[in-house]
């Protein structure tokens, strides 16, 4: 793809929440390369030339570093807004980062920061997407917005970050870089659910999915960790990561993974407990994944290391960083 500008990001809630804000800061089109929630090698689409410009959101600077020194080698200015842990960022007069790996924020959240609160209500759609919520209605109180209007600004979130999961835009009810074209034509994102019928066609997908995946049950419960197992299905390939923030949400004490087979191995999604939200990147990185202080997943874990993975869960020194 060739653009003078491209927008990358990742098509979960907060991913096309941090682009949509970029795009009206910035006033102007640009071409989009986005995926499901999973796809983190997004920049490799990019075949970018000298005096392109690059704005990404939300995606791992350390799954995308040989891409993104290809395009600096080749002139590409590019700006990254992100959330998730990197050991260490390139230094390029080309490059610009605003990363935070706090675990209160998201990419949504560092935008609404750089762009001065300017398009506050998709920052905060982009925040309840990724299950900050309680950050959200701080800064929505902040903001006077009303009780209601949280309720509605949170339900659009979890509807467009829900969109995103699954093994494939098969899985989803619309394409992710299809709903960002119905979502950016929207200054408001209250307006825009008033007017389009897709975040309650989403939402009714979920809330079938939801029930699904609570009748599992548990693989490994204890006072400390609940680990669930979900088949390989269209439905459990959708739910896995909101499960597992249901799961989070209902239960802060314990640390949760919800995992489904696929193709050999198991793909598992993690949530610290929200009373000590960080380790879930350390526990991850050890077989083979990442992400985030609260939540993390693998996409690949040897079915003969699913004990030794939930052994490690229960043995996790929630609330720091673990070696």
């Amino acid at each position: 793809m060739n653009a003078n500008r491209i927008h990358v990001c990742n098509g979960d809630a907060d991913g096309l929440c941090a682009a949509i804000q970029w795009r009206l800061h910035i006033g102007a089109p640009s071409a989009l390369v986005t995926g499901m929630k999973r796809e983190i090698d997004l920049l490799e689409r990019v075949d970018g030339a000298a005096g392109d410009e690059v704005d990404v959101f939300d995606i791992s600077l350390e799954r995308n570093r040989e891409a993104l020194r290809r395009l600096l080698r080749r002139g590409v200015r590019i700006r990254w807004f992100d959330h998730h842990r990197v050991p260490e960022i390139p230094i390029d007069p080309l490059l610009a980062t605003e990363i935070d790996c706090a675990s209160d924020v998201c990419t949504s959240l560092i935008v609404d920061r750089v762009v001065a609160a300017r398009f506050r209500t998709w920052a905060l759609v982009g925040a309840y997407g990724d299950n900050l919520a309680a950050t959200a209605d701080r800064l929505a109180r902040e903001s006077a917005i009303g009780e209601a209007a949280r309720a509605r600004l949170q339900g659009i979130g979890v509807a467009i970050n829900y969109n995103a999961y699954g093994a494939s835009p098969g899985d989803a009810h619309i394409a992710p870089a299809a709903l960002y074209e119905v979502l950016a034509r929207y200054r408001d994102p209250l307006e825009m659910a008033a007017r389009e019928a897709v975040i309650d066609e989403i939402e009714a997908i979920r809330r079938s999915d939801l029930e699904r995946a609570a009748a599992s049950v548990p693989h490994r419960q204890t006072a400390s960790v609940d680990v669930r197992i979900l088949p390989d299905a269209p439905w459990s390939r959708r739910v896995l990561g909101t499960f597992a923030n249901q799961l989070a949400n209902a239960d802060p004490q314990r640390a949760h993974a919800v995992l489904r087979w696929n193709a050999g191995a198991y793909v598992a999604s993690v949530r610290a407990p929200l009373s000590a939200p960080a380790g879930a990147h350390d526990l991850c990185r050890r077989f083979g994944g990442g992400g985030r202080e609260r939540a993390a997943g693998v996409d690949a874990l040897p079915a003969h290391e699913l004990e030794r993975f939930t052994e490690a869960l229960a043995s996790m020194r929630w609330g720091s960083t673990n070696a």
